[in-house]
């Protein structure tokens, strides 16, 4: 437990390291808690399989882009700690076992929880070429003459030909090679096995080759009795190897990975065309530093050798995997047919409780403001939307800003036929965001070869909010529209994470939309807003002062609460903040998914606030912020979580949901959240996170009881309308 740390006034220093968790090892407990998801075994198997494929996901992102952002920083000299006293080589000495210890826990769920309950359940997956049956081999060696040799390109490395280009994440197979002797009988298995002097003498060249990526990873052979037999790609090129070069004996031949410094790195204003800049960079990320190696455990130490000295890479960062390189190919497994009695039931998203499917939106809109809640509803009002807008010829002009968006996208479709059609169409598409850079490029080109005015973000900023302006000419005159929300513009992943968006019509918010986009496109600044909160000038500041107001209340003996949901909480002066509003008797309520740099249970200084985080079937993704403020209470939706990056660096939009029934359904929300003691695991004062059903208990799963509460509104709003249109649903990714 962490010791007060107290100033000669007596008042608790909240800023005290030992009062917060490093950020990176905050990251890694929540892939452990998504690992957690994969042993679990109440939970479907595919759908562990699915979630073990996140783990690794997740895990190469956080090494091309955290690891990485710290090793630069480290090669600069930059020694200042973080928040809670860790240098950037201090962080690195403590991420190198955490991230050692998560990959040996992966590989042991593989291998000794989930291989064997597959081939129970009629999957078998062929762990070595060795281990196949005379009629396997011969399938195997046929598909490999004739579907994969035609693709490969072997390559040697001698002194005419440099060690070859390793590509950030790809899967190739390493190798010794010997010239064969005269007659030809040398084998590369008894050089492997008997180390005498004569064969470490032998000259040995180094060569690779790449597994395509153009190929399925996954090859289904032939079974040997019930169910289904499979074996990796890699495996059959390895099996078959030698008949890359005929004239060599090959010694040895493992798999290997390389991660690579994956961050971009832009000088916005030194660049002329960030379109082009950002291209270029992309094309470099190819060539970024190794930050990580990964081999096959019991690889010959003369290739490992090798290996290590061409790639520039320490001891340290040389992970030894026992098992298959590269566990994201397991979603590719997750969505084989024949095994859906071993995943959840498809959810498929259903009517919206304060909308009319079959009536005309822009009416909808301004009789009410409209709450949408997704996946549980479905994403289908937000495209038809900007859809109606398209083709509506009373629309002047549509006005959006995109993040990520998915790729044969309903909403670019419509914006482009908006375009087409004659309207002012502006969109601001971000470029930056991390790893959908070459989507967003393409579409961008796309926007503008139909006549958008496209904005590609701002200089110094991410453009992170979700918001869609429609002005509207009509009989009273013009009325805007807009759509806000807590997630983007992307209607696949609409269907996998929580997320919630308003619209409204509201006089006031529909002039700050209008600010908003004037600021993007135009630097025009306005003096004040009317409802919209805006990062990176208002936003963090308009936080601490509703998070202060409950602080307030609470000294002077009226009942201050807050309850906060969120992807990811580090910023230090919101944390202080919070600490001293729990000093002062405040309840403190958080939902975080990732990331929590505050401690709980620290007396008189977070001994009030608890800390909860759910990992289900969906991800969970909105940012939800509700203040009691002496029962006048506030609540508000939006893009930002409490990060300097998104506080800081970003430019976000929070806003108020002020219709009293919403207000309600959003408490009702956050209380089954609050609830959750299936998936819900909360934080401990040592740092722990640990799951809170106990024996006894009813379960109380949120995720699934937020689909029964959609499904039976949908069905009492089936049995009540009248309308002659009737919603046709959208339709599962399996259906």
């Amino acid at each position: 437990m962490a010791r007060e740390k107290l100033t000669e006034n007596k008042t608790i220093d909240y800023s005290a390291p030992e009062y917060y968790t490093n950020l990176e090892l905050s990251w890694l407990k929540f892939d452990e808690r998504v690992l957690g998801e994969a042993r679990d075994k109440t939970i479907p198997l595919f759908e562990r399989i699915k979630f073990l494929s996140i783990t690794a996901s997740n895990l190469d992102e956080f090494f091309m882009v955290r690891v990485a952002s710290l090793k630069d920083m480290e090669n600069a000299g930059y020694i200042k700690p973080d928040i809670a006293g860790l240098n950037p080589t201090a962080q690195l000495e403590a991420l190198s076992p955490a991230t050692h210890e998560l990959i040996d826990m992966q590989y042991s769920t593989y291998n000794q929880s989930l291989l064997p309950l597959l081939k129970q359940n009629g999957l078998n997956v062929v762990e070595s070429h060795e281990d196949l049956s005379p009629d396997q081999a011969e399938f195997v060696d046929r598909y490999f003459q004739d579907t994969v040799y035609p693709v490969l390109t072997p390559m040697a490395v001698d002194s005419s030909r440099p060690f070859p280009l390793v590509r950030n994440k790809s899967l190739n197979i390493a190798a010794l090679i010997t010239e064969k002797t005269e007659d030809g009988t040398v084998s590369g298995r008894l050089l492997k096995k008997k180390k005498t002097k004569k064969s470490a003498r032998i000259p040995m060249e180094f060569a690779m080759v790449q597994v395509p990526g153009v190929l399925p990873r996954i090859v289904q052979i032939p079974s040997e009795g019930r169910g289904i037999s499979v074996i990796l790609l890699e495996e059959i090129i390895e099996r078959n190897i030698d008949k890359l070069f005929l004239n060599y004996t090959v010694i040895c031949a493992h798999p290997f990975r390389v991660m690579r410094n994956a961050d971009l790195t832009i000088d916005e204003e030194e660049a002329e065309d960030l379109l082009k800049e950002i291209e270029k960079q992309l094309k470099r990320r190819q060539w970024g530093q190794v930050i990580r190696l990964d081999i096959e455990e019991g690889m010959d130490k003369r290739l490992l050798n090798l290996l290590k000295e061409q790639v520039a890479v320490a001891e340290e960062d040389i992970y030894h995997i026992r098992g298959p390189l590269d566990l994201t190919f397991l979603m590719k497994m997750y969505s084989m047919e024949g095994f859906e009695e071993l995943k959840y039931k498809d959810h498929v998203p259903q009517l919206p409780k304060y909308m009319d499917m079959g009536k005309d939106i822009f009416e909808q809109i301004r009789h009410n403001d409209i709450l949408l809640k997704h996946p549980y509803e479905t994403f289908e009002p937000v495209v038809n939307f900007v859809r109606s807008a398209a083709r509506d010829e009373n629309v002047l002009a549509i006005k959006q800003t995109l993040y990520r968006v998915s790729g044969n996208s309903p909403i670019i479709a419509a914006l482009i036929q908006a375009a087409e059609s004659g309207k002012s169409v502006t969109v601001l598409f971000e470029l930056k965001a991390r790893f959908d850079e070459e989507n967003n490029i393409i579409w961008a080109k796309e926007l503008e070869k139909a006549g958008c005015h496209v904005i590609y973000g701002l200089v110094g900023l991410k453009t992170h909010s979700k918001i869609t302006l429609v002005v509207r000419r009509e009989e009273d005159g013009i009325r805007r529209y807009v759509h806000l929300g807590t997630g983007n513009y992307n209607d696949k992943t609409a269907r996998q994470y929580t997320d919630m968006g308003l619209l409204t019509c509201s006089e006031a918010i529909g002039e700050d939309a209008t600010a908003v986009f004037n600021m993007l496109s135009g630097y025009s600044e306005p003096v004040s807003w009317n409802k919209l909160v805006l990062a990176p000038l208002w936003l963090k500041d308009r936080f601490l002062y509703l998070i202060g107001r409950e602080t307030e209340h609470a000294r002077a003996g009226r009942e201050a609460r807050i309850i906060a949901k969120m992807n990811s909480l580090c910023d230090p002066d919101i944390i202080r903040a919070l600490y001293e509003a729990s000093n002062a008797g405040v309840k403190i309520d958080l939902i975080i998914r990732g990331i929590c740099c505050l401690k709980t249970g620290i007396p008189k200084v977070s001994d009030n606030i608890t800390v909860r985080s759910i990992v289900g079937n969906f991800l969970e993704h909105s940012r939800i912020f509700w203040f009691l403020n002496e029962g006048n209470e506030e609540i508000y939706l939006g893009s930002a979580d409490w990060m300097p990056r998104n506080l800081e660096r970003r430019v976000e939009i929070v806003f108020p949901v002020e219709r009293p029934e919403l207000i309600e359904d959003l408490k009702h929300y956050l209380s089954m959240q609050l609830k959750d003691n299936v998936k819900a695991s909360v934080l401990q004062k040592d740092g722990k996170y640990v799951k809170r059903m106990r024996r006894g208990k009813e379960a109380f799963n949120s995720q699934e009881e937020c689909i029964k509460e959609a499904v039976k509104t949908a069905r009492e709003k089936n049995r009540s309308v009248k309308s002659t249109r009737t919603f046709i649903p959208e339709r599962s990714p399996r259906e």
